[in-house]
């Protein structure tokens, strides 16, 4: 934990991780342990790298080297050895996403042989008050059924099935033409899947609270809802996939 809180130190980003963060990143998003890496100098750790493993797919969860061993190599040599461990452990594709402004990251990826295949965003909206939306409340499941009738495109890993799947608390939204899965803490709503129609879901959403969402790729329909109802784009990041 002090480890990734210091490889991130001034990160574009800012990023600070306490234990019970770490074990939900490591559950929800299938951070194997054995097979994530802690970079070492002269014995002392100066870099750690996560990754994500789910059948014949890898994710990289994050790199970060401490800022004094930064430039000098660490963070490749941490990347080259989790694609060690993914194609030990029958990974034939790893994925990782990059914000856009990291340049250097973007350059090292792309030395290794990722290319990019497309852009994703993080979307906040606003709460506000709302009338009119038809949509009503049904279990996750149901939703989440629907969504895999209605969705044209491969979900990030952040917001993949297997990731839904290990939400013990998700909801289920339906419109007439559309659904989505969220979680709500509190007044925050988070968005994890979303298909079809996406206009009323947002809108019966926002009266619930603020709206976040992750990773929505830049050509799904509904940044296009997202934008119209005022929401902004807080990160872009290029998605990037490396073939074993």
């Amino acid at each position: 934990m002090d480890l990734f809180n210091a490889s991130y130190e001034g990160y574009l980003v800012p990023m600070h991780v306490d234990e019970a963060t770490v074990a939900f990143m490591t559950e929800m998003f299938d951070l194997d342990v054995d097979a994530s890496r802690i970079a070492l100098r002269d014995g002392v750790p100066v870099g750690i790298g996560n990754l994500g493993l789910r059948g014949e797919d890898a994710w990289i969860g994050g790199v970060g080297v401490v800022p004094a061993a930064r430039r000098a190599g660490v963070g490749e040599a941490l990347m080259r050895a989790l694609h060690e461990q993914a194609g030990e452990r029958g990974a034939r594709r790893v994925w990782l996403e990059v914000i856009v402004e990291n340049t250097g990251a973007f350059a090292l990826y792309e030395k290794l042989g990722y290319r990019t295949v497309r852009d994703v965003e993080v979307w906040s909206l606003p709460a506000a008050e709302e009338s009119g939306a038809t949509t009503r409340e049904v279990p996750a499941g149901e939703a989440h059924t629907r969504i895999r009738g209605l969705r044209t495109g491969r979900e990030p890993w952040q917001r993949a099935d297997e990731t839904l799947a290990h939400y013990t608390d998700a909801l289920g939204l339906l419109a007439e033409d559309g659904a989505a899965v969220y979680r709500q803490a509190g007044e925050h709503v988070q968005l994890v899947q979303v298909a079809g129609d996406a206009g009323p879901l947002f809108r019966a959403l926002r009266a619930r609270g603020p709206v976040s969402v992750l990773n929505l790729p830049v050509e799904d329909p509904a940044a296009d809802v997202l934008r119209e109802l005022g929401a902004k784009v807080a990160v872009r990041q290029h998605e990037m996939l490396l073939d074993l």
